[in-house]
């Protein structure tokens, strides 16, 4: 399988604009800076939650956040997705409709790390989900894999302000997604998954933000076994990790690395 079936969208010139600026020797320049837009999601007749993006990829956006946050488990059950691009609007229509829409009241998402707006105790959604245990990764696919993620023309290196998230398979780099939030990222590789019904269970996740209980809790919900990242993580995610028995590699730079849970799956 070849790498990067989805890349960075960096030529896509409605995603930033560009600003004049004075850098630190006090010269005029002109730099470019990242769009963020706000994405209004329905399902149904139902506002569910006010969304600030990027704006590439409205549907797999779209629907990531309805799986990740419990409220769509099946392709299947959806009728029509529109997008209605001036509007920033987009709305899901599903074959039946759902209790979300007398529960919820209107939510807003906004592109802070932290942020996340979560409906119900998603933790009680991964309890029954077991993580495949025969899929192993090796020392050099991971200095691979790093290699080609951080070498690879993205909006981070072009713009910054913006976090990336990557689908991959050993050491080739697959799908890889930005967004001002690193939960929209996410959200992106979930309605990927859900809407192409790719088999991800031997599949990573690798993501360049933190490793939060969020990050960790997505990930094994998506049933990936393998999560990366080229910063730190929390406590309370390792914690999760290692009850779930998901492989979380963490400070992946070059050839150093640390494994914080799953180190069966990881062979030097």
């Amino acid at each position: 399988m070849t790498d990067f079936l989805i890349r960075p969208s960096i030529n896509n010139k409605s995603l930033f604009k560009y600003k004049n600026s004075i850098d630190e020797n006090g010269k005029k320049t002109i730099i470019p800076i990242i769009e963020e837009r706000p994405l209004t999601l329905y399902l149904n007749n139902q506002e569910i939650v006010t969304m600030m993006t990027i704006g590439d990829y409205p549907e797999y956006l779209a629907l990531g956040y309805l799986y990740n946050q419990g409220m769509l488990s099946d392709i299947n059950k959806v009728k029509k997705i529109e997008y209605h691009k001036d509007l920033r609007t987009i709305v899901v229509r599903t074959t039946d409709k759902t209790n979300y829409e007398k529960k919820l009241k209107k939510k807003v998402n906004t592109s802070g790390c932290a942020q996340g707006t979560v409906f119900g105790d998603l933790y009680n959604e991964i309890e029954e989900i077991v993580l495949n245990k025969n899929i192993k990764v090796t020392h050099q696919e991971l200095i691979e894999l790093s290699k080609k993620i951080n070498l690879e023309p993205s909006l981070y290196l072009k713009v910054g302000a913006i976090h990336g998230c990557v689908l991959c398979e050993g050491n080739k780099p697959l799908y890889y997604f930005e967004d001002v939030g690193r939960h929209n990222a996410v959200d992106k590789i979930a309605g990927l998954i859900l809407k192409k019904n790719i088999n991800v269970k031997n599949m990573s996740f690798y993501t360049t933000g933190r490793l939060t209980s969020e990050m960790v809790i997505k990930c094994i919900k998506m049933q990936i076994p393998i999560l990366l990242s080229r910063s730190g993580f929390t406590a309370w995610a390792v914690e999760i990790a290692r009850k779930k028995k998901l492989t979380m590699i963490g400070r992946l730079r070059g050839k150093r690395l640390n494994v914080l849970s799953g180190d069966f799956r990881f062979k030097k």
